[in-house]
C-alpha cells in the first residue's frame, strides 16, 4: 500500500516471511525497536493479527470498498511501514480529519493519508494512540454498513 492508492489485495500478502522476521531483517536497531513498539500498539488498538504486505507494509484488519466507478476491493483498516529514514503510518480516513491532534503529535510530516516520522522519540505516543484509535473506530463503523463507497482520505 502506498500513500496514493490505499489498496491491498490477497495477492499482495507475503507468505515468505513472518511479520516478526521482517522486522528483525530491517537491520537498523532504532527502526526495529520503533517497529516493535508500533506493532504492539496497532495490535492493541485493532485487536487484529498483523499481516505483512508488499515491500514491508504491516496491516491490521481489512475493510471492503466499492466505488461508483465499479472499482472494488479491500484495504487496510490500519497499517504502518517501518523503514530507514522514515516510518509511514497510514490513516486511510485521511490526515485532515486529525489536524488538531497532529498539531500536538511532534515532529512529523503528512500527505493525504500518510503520517511520516523519522523516529518515535520525536512524537507523543499517547497522541499517536489517540489518532489511530479514532481512525480504527471510524473506519470500522463506516464499514459495518457494507462496502465503503468513497475514497475516505479525499473527502
Amino acid at each position: 500500500m502506498d500513500c496514493y492508492t490505499g489498496i491491498v489485495s490477497k495477492a499482495d500478502e507475503r507468505h515468505d516471511i513472518s511479520v516478526d522476521d521482517y522486522i528483525a531483517s530491517i537491520g537498523d536497531e532504532r527502526v526495529m525497536s520503533d517497529a516493535k513498539t508500533l506493532l504492539a500498539l496497532f495490535k492493541r488498538v485493532s485487536g487484529e493479527i498483523p499481516i505483512l504486505y508488499g515491500f514491508g507494509t504491516i496491516g491490521f484488519g481489512v475493510y471492503d470498498y466499492e466505488y461508483e466507478s465499479g472499482r472494488k476491493g479491500d484495504a487496510h483498516t490500519l497499517a504502518f511501514y517501518p523503514r530507514k529514514g522514515k516510518i509511514t503510518i497510514y490513516l486511510v480516513d485521511g490526515t485532515a480529519r486529525y489536524k488538531s491532534l497532529l498539531a500536538k503529535l511532534g515532529k512529523h510530516t503528512t500527505t493525504g493519508y500518510c503520517v511520516y516520522v523519522k523516529k518515535l522519540e520525536d512524537i507523543d505516543m499517547k497522541i499517536l494512540e489517540d489518532i489511530i484509535t479514532q481512525s480504527h473506530q471510524h473506519i470500522t463503523e463506516l464499514s459495518q454498513a457494507g462496502p465503503i463507497k468513497s475514497i475516505l482520505w479525499q473527502q
